[in-house]
């Protein structure tokens, strides 16, 4: 026990969302949580996406697990998955723009479902899948990851601590120098660190950070500048985004597809950092698949709760200015 001497930094308690006491796995980084839920299974093999982020397919890979690999359609169904009752099956709520109904629907499918959720924070757990959840992109933290779920609390006790306050001042410096420059440096950092993780408890500073966040706050600027962008940007949006969202959808992207490559070079020079997604897909992937077709015209406008109708008239601005 330690008493007195200088004050750490002080923030409010008692307000973690995934909070429960088991089921639940607090780890360092989605990939890993993934990794981990996939142990929870017991299976040998697990059926993935195609359209995801490439660090889940190649931690997988490292960590020795058979991976198959499916397809999905224009309506975000998956296809062509042959799953046994001995494999687990990755389904992803993209975007966060699914509803927790529609991803129950998806994962009655299977035996073994793990849902991705590093997207879509604030989806209700299903009953009888592993839901993943990350912190980083719906609050301001250097690490960590949920994994919820039954049994989800098995063998976390054979991770070590991951400590993230080396590298975590990009957060502070993100305040005072703007995300460039010197932020950009301390994040790359914290960045370098997690690449170079193996699985790990999650961080004792990204636990206070993820106890004191104003979730109510939260979520209700996240579905009100999603409703927003929506008004703005639906008369040119290829794709609809609401199709499968409900009252309780909270989006952690408003999902912009626009077949026009200049667009995204429009944002970049107005300062809107958020590129394509996922663009290794487009050199695997044949050009009238639809994996191909979304990762290379899909824009992700940023929504989140820093900003407001200013910022969404400004970014709908530039879109809009051929």
């Amino acid at each position: 026990m330690e008493i007195g001497s200088f004050l750490e930094l002080q923030l409010p308690k008692g307000r973690e969302l995934h909070k429960q006491e088991t089921d639940i796995a607090r780890l360092n980084t989605g990939r890993m949580a993934i990794w981990h839920a996939f142990r929870v299974t017991g299976c040998k093999r697990i059926w993935i996406p195609i359209y995801q982020c490439d660090s889940i397919r190649e931690t997988l890979e490292k960590k020795g697990v058979e991976i198959k690999f499916y397809h999905i359609d224009k309506k975000w169904n998956p296809l062509d998955i042959e799953a046994t009752d001995e494999d687990a099956v990755l389904i992803a709520n993209y975007y966060g723009i699914m509803s927790s109904s529609r991803m129950a629907d998806l994962a009655a499918k299977y035996k073994h479902v793990i849902i991705d959720c590093a997207q879509a924070f604030f989806c209700k757990p299903v009953e009888g899948a592993l839901m993943v959840y990350s912190c980083r992109k719906f609050v301001g933290a250097p690490d960590g990851a949920y994994v919820v779920g039954k049994d989800a609390h098995m063998m976390v006790d054979e991770y070590p601590q991951c400590y993230s306050s080396d590298t975590a001042a990009f957060l502070l410096k993100r305040i005072e120098y703007g995300c460039e420059g010197k932020g950009y440096e301390a994040r790359s950092l914290n960045e370098h660190r997690i690449d170079a993780e193996d699985c790990m408890k999650m961080s004792k500073f990204t636990r206070m950070l993820m106890d004191a966040e104003g979730y109510e706050y939260n979520k209700a600027k996240r579905k009100e500048n999603f409703t927003y962008a929506h008004s703005m940007l639906k008369d040119i949006n290829k794709i609809d985004p609401t199709m499968y969202m409900d009252d309780d959808t909270i989006p952690m992207v408003y999902p912009l597809v626009v077949e026009e490559d200049e667009c995204i070079q429009r944002l970049f020079a107005a300062k809107h950092f958020q590129g394509h997604w996922w663009s290794y897909i487009c050199e695997e992937q044949p050009a009238d698949s639809f994996e191909y077709w979304i990762s290379r015209y899909v824009i992700p406008i940023t929504i989140d709760q820093r900003y407001g109708k200013k910022e969404i008239d400004y970014l709908a601005n530039v879109i809009k200015s051929k």
